[in-house]
């Protein structure tokens, strides 16, 4: 029961009866109605923690196979689609690639590169922040889990330097010093890194399955395409902003490179493991980047890259076992994408897009695209993650914007990033942001005055550096 909060399950629970009971709205097929219900439930719940994430998605899976909303009266039907989630090839994907990103840290590399970065660019708090960070944006595109980059590579060796350097969790005074600034540094940079490539974070893909649902196809590479530009501009952007207006008290580190310099040589030299990890990420990256050059899907390519590691030794068969982040995902990203499908199957998504875009009918697409993305954006204040956002609101506000005539390859990438960059916003807002709170350098005032500054910076840039970019390449 210790996972169990009793009080927040009540609540989830009366919120989802409540629903259910509230007459059908007409135009609304009543079993849509009802797994609308279910799926509100299971959000709220994973929301006020009531019970683990994945506990959360097994109850939502049961209760829509059990209630039959999914297929009324042939209860066969219904347990098949209730399960339907665990053959999306986009949630194997993501389950893929944690298994994939097991072996940078296994073999060290994901460490090996950081203290490279540091070793090149060390020298001052500045050129720190941009070491961390660079090591960040190699690994993301093979780490789907922001969480474990920053928690298993990034944020271990931020805080050994910033201890390093004489900025010291246990000495509130000396929080300014350095440590503040490079735990802000690399928690933005965590989040700017996850919405350049797909496969840097979860709730990118769970975006891209929401939008083909409404006619819109993404691929890693137009993903990639679209968000590269204003994700740079963040990427350069975000710690000089930081470095002016929440300046470290310690401007040069010269000590910093060869702390670095002594970490890799207690290393040693590169490993035939890790050569083998490079390799494989290299052939990762061309078959996702040029899938459709070789008529591949990218989880076929996740497979490919993952019997490599497999087959080479690199990771063993108890190593895919134990990796419970990847079980934990496809198990509760399942269940919230078979939910938001089938809420758009059965007609309720595209009901209320246009309900809604009815009432925003006298706006062009102009004015309507920033108001939806500013509502999105600022919602995340309600959320601790990106994916809980997605599953909640993603469809929806892109039906509106569709309804209302927004171009919707460009809608839907921006609303997918939004979910993750608001992550800056407070302190639990993304899966990383308790690990870097919790070191105390950063009080929460500071951390919610600082995030709102930076969502503002990250929107700007995505408004008017990514506006002119789409346009560019023929988005709008």
């Amino acid at each position: 029961m210790k996972d169990i909060n009793l009080k927040s399950l009540i609540i989830t629970a009366i919120i989802g009866l409540v629903i259910w009971f509230i007459p059908v709205p007409e135009g609304v097929k009543p079993n849509a109605w009802h797994l609308l219900a279910i799926f509100t439930a299971t959000i709220v719940g994973i929301i006020l923690k009531a019970a683990p994430m994945g506990s959360m998605a097994m109850i939502g899976i049961t209760l829509c196979a059990a209630t039959q909303v999914l297929a009324p009266g042939d209860p066969v039907l219904s347990i098949k689609n209730a399960l339907s989630g665990f053959g999306n090839s986009t949630i194997w994907l993501i389950g893929l690639a944690f298994f994939i990103a097991r072996g940078f840290i296994k073999t060290g590399l994901g460490t090996r590169l950081a203290y490279i970065f540091i070793r090149m660019f060390g020298k001052s708090s500045l050129g720190l922040a941009y070491g961390l960070n660079t090591a960040d944006l190699i690994l993301a595109p093979a780490i789907p889990s922001n969480t474990a980059r920053a928690g298993g590579v990034i944020y271990p060796i931020m805080k050994s330097i910033a201890v390093n350097m004489g900025s010291s969790p246990e000495k509130a005074e000396t929080h300014r010093k350095i440590g503040a600034f490079l735990t802000l540094s690399s928690y933005n940079a965590n989040m700017i890194t996850s919405v350049i490539f797909l496969t840097a974070t979860a709730s990118n893909p769970m975006a891209q399955k929401f939008a083909k649902d409404l006619g819109i196809t993404i691929t890693w590479g137009s993903w990639f395409l679209a968000a590269v530009i204003p994700g740079l501009a963040c990427f350069l952007l975000a710690p000089v902003f930081l470095y002016k207006f929440y300046a470290p008290e310690l401007k040069k580190t010269p000590d910093a490179p060869g702390i670095a310099a002594e970490e890799l040589k207690k290393m040693g030299p590169v490993s035939r493991q890790e050569w083998l990890m490079v390799a494989t990420f290299i052939i990762l990256l061309v078959l996702w980047i040029f899938g459709n050059l070789f008529a591949m899907d990218a989880t076929t390519g996740a497979l490919i890259g993952l019997s490599t590691l497999l087959l080479c030794g690199v990771l063993s068969w108890d190593d895919v076992k134990s990796e419970k982040g990847a079980w934990d995902t496809i198990v509760w990203f399942s269940s919230l994408v078979m939910m938001g499908s089938y809420l758009n199957s059965l007609g309720f998504i595209g009901w209320f897009g246009q309900l809604v875009g009815k009432e925003m009918s006298g706006l062009s697409w102009q004015w309507a695209f920033p108001i939806i993305i500013l509502v999105y954006s600022y919602c995340h204040y309600l959320f601790a993650s990106a994916t809980a956002q997605a599953a909640a609101m993603y469809s929806v506000f892109l039906a509106v914007g569709i309804a209302v005539g927004v171009p919707g390859t460009m809608l839907a990438i921006f609303l997918g990033a939004c979910a993750t960059l608001m992550g800056s916003l407070t302190h639990y807002g993304h899966g990383p942001a308790p690990i870097f709170f919790g070191s105390t350098y950063v009080d929460m005032k500071d951390w919610w005055k600082q995030g709102f500054f930076i969502s503002v910076l990250f929107l700007l840039i995505w408004f008017v550096i990514g506006g002119l970019w789409w346009k560019a390449i023929g988005l709008w």
